[in-house]
């Protein structure tokens, strides 16, 4: 596996491997991997010749007082994981050969940006779709995998690729979660034993959800309500958002008929937020 820091010498090594008409797939991280992150390279590596996943901790999507700063970080560890899952190259740029002068040029999904989790981050979507401009710049890879954890940002990647028609795939991956049913997250090991054995109660939450959905409960209202109460129940849980959007367009809605939906959550466990999703399908019922 190949450890490479600039642009220049990533684009000369990729540019040998399509001469040779090999298919590449990105994997975008901000490093501080664990089995989530592996599950998107063992796609990619389904899915492609050249593996390469990217580690960059983006500034521009973090927010004033958000956690830049003490956002985990720890390369010697990722590199050992990714020699593990059959990364190629591991591609781990500073921040100034990202951004040599400071950036004067953004993309924005503007709609899609603003709603949701954006409602809670002015700007962080903004700064997620520009260094996936950049990277898909950089990589020209035929797919780009992405967990499906961040919901919201998956959807808003696919319909930056379709409107500047970028060549990349987009393939989705399924959430991978730990025993007790915690989402894997790098934030994750920035919780306190307290709050990591209350940061189930996502998980259960969704799952009771899913249920009632399931049972044939028609009222968003009505299941959002289980949802809270249930959050509410673990103390150390302070609620930020509860969600439920259709699936692909993200409009939040009323009722729930038989289209696919998706519920979001944002969920603060001291000064940690995690976010936690659940996707369901609900019954049609038989004539």
């Amino acid at each position: 596996m190949l450890v490479i820091h600039t642009i220049a010498e990533l684009r000369a090594h990729l540019d040998e491997h399509r001469q040779n008409r090999r298919k590449i797939s990105l994997v975008p991280t901000m490093g501080f991997l664990h089995q989530g992150h592996m599950a998107l390279a063992q796609k990619a590596r389904k899915e492609s010749d050249v593996v390469v996943l990217s580690i960059f901790v983006n500034p521009i999507q973090f927010g004033v007082n958000e956690d830049l700063d003490v956002y985990p970080r720890d390369l010697p560890h990722d590199i050992a994981l990714c020699k593990e899952n059959g990364v190629d190259i591991l591609f781990a740029p500073s921040v100034a050969e990202i951004y040599p002068e400071p950036i004067m040029t953004s993309v924005e999904v503007q709609s899609l940006s603003n709603i949701l989790i954006g409602r809670h981050r002015p700007n962080h979507f903004r700064g997620v779709t520009t260094i996936v401009a950049k990277l898909l710049n950089i990589v020209e890879p035929d797919k780009i995998i992405f967990g499906e954890k961040d919901y919201q940002q998956l959807i808003i990647v696919r319909r930056m690729i379709r409107d500047l028609s970028y060549k990349a795939e987009v393939v989705g991956v399924p959430i991978v979660r730990e025993e007790d049913g915690l989402a894997c997250s790098s934030r994750n090991a920035r919780l306190t034993k307290e709050d990591r054995a209350a940061a189930v109660i996502l998980s259960q939450s969704l799952k009771k959800a899913q249920k009632r959905i399931l049972e044939g409960e028609k009222d968003v209202s009505t299941i959002r309500q289980l949802i809270e109460d249930n959050i509410k129940s673990e103390a150390r849980a302070k609620i930020q958002s509860i969600d439920i959007c259709h699936a692909t367009k993200l409009d939040t809605l009323d009722r729930i008929d038989n289209q696919p939906i998706v519920i979001l959550l944002a969920v603060a466990f001291g000064d940690v937020v995690l976010i936690d999703q659940q996707l369901v399908t609900p019954k049609e019922k038989a004539l």
